[in-house]
């Protein structure tokens, strides 16, 4: 179970932020990052208020002082803090030119997967549809070249998660809008759920199956793109990223009965 601590005000203060000891997991300046820049969109920072110290964030959080300091850099250059010499980090009073940002979900949030998945549903529809209306020979060949990319990665038994996220933004570029491939660069590894959240898939077989699935469907995407079809290149997509989320939607149910 994870511990809450709530740290003693900062001299000058009116807000108390609750934080939660972190477990040793991936990144943990990631994790820093994500608790305060919830703290702070969530009011429990207020603009202008001073954060904790180093020693109080590294005994709540648990942490070493080089994930703090890390972590401090990393909203600073954000926009969300601002420090001053001698006296500490703030909250920035401009909480307007905070830039969008999306956490990066917990091992197994199922909930936060879905969530990204609805908005990647709505980009990325307009992305294919725009990539079949736009894409130069070189684009078709590009995508072409990414979807041969998961064969290989499938032949030799890889999940091809990085190979289906070359795919994607192949797609996004072929749009001639580069605001489509810099979105995607920005979810990163929120795009390709699976290596964040296991679907149990079974046998070795029945995983590969399911990757192959995954594949023609991402065929039926590129040769809509190939054929300059938007209209079918947009359906395709929504078929695709539309039965992702119904299996992801199914999963969290699965996960919700057994903890009820």
């Amino acid at each position: 179970m994870t511990r809450q601590v709530t740290l003693a005000p900062p001299a000058g203060a009116d807000n108390t932020p609750l934080l939660r000891r972190l477990a040793p997991a991936r990144n943990l300046t990631e994790e820093v990052v994500d608790q305060l820049a919830a703290e702070i969109r969530g009011g429990k920072m207020a603009p202008g208020s001073r954060l904790p110290t180093e020693a109080a964030l590294m005994r709540a959080l648990g942490v070493s002082r080089t994930v703090v300091r890390e972590a401090i850099a990393a909203l600073r250059s954000e926009g969300m803090v601002v420090t001053r010499q001698g006296s500490g980090a703030y909250v920035a009073a401009d909480g307007s030119r905070m830039p969008f940002r999306i956490a990066q979900p917990d091992a197994g949030g199922i909930a936060d997967v879905i969530k990204i998945m609805e908005l990647r549903l709505a980009v990325e529809l307009e992305a294919a549809a725009l990539a079949a209306e736009r894409a130069s020979a070189a684009q078709v060949v590009a995508i072409r070249k990414a979807l041969a990319g998961i064969d290989r990665a499938i032949a030799r038994g890889d999940g091809a998660v990085k190979e289906d996220f070359d795919f994607h933004r192949s797609i996004a570029a072929a749009t001639g809008n580069p605001h489509f491939a810099q979105f995607l660069e920005f979810l990163g590894r929120h795009v390709i759920p699976r290596q964040s959240v296991r679907l149990a898939h079974g046998t070795q077989t029945q995983q590969r199956d399911y990757l192959e699935m995954l594949q023609k469907e991402h065929r039926r995407i590129a040769d809509a793109i190939k054929g300059r079809d938007p209209n079918e290149a947009r359906r395709a997509m929504r078929s695709h990223l539309s039965k992702s989320l119904e299996r992801y939607r199914k999963l969290a149910q699965r996960v919700e009965r057994r903890s009820a």
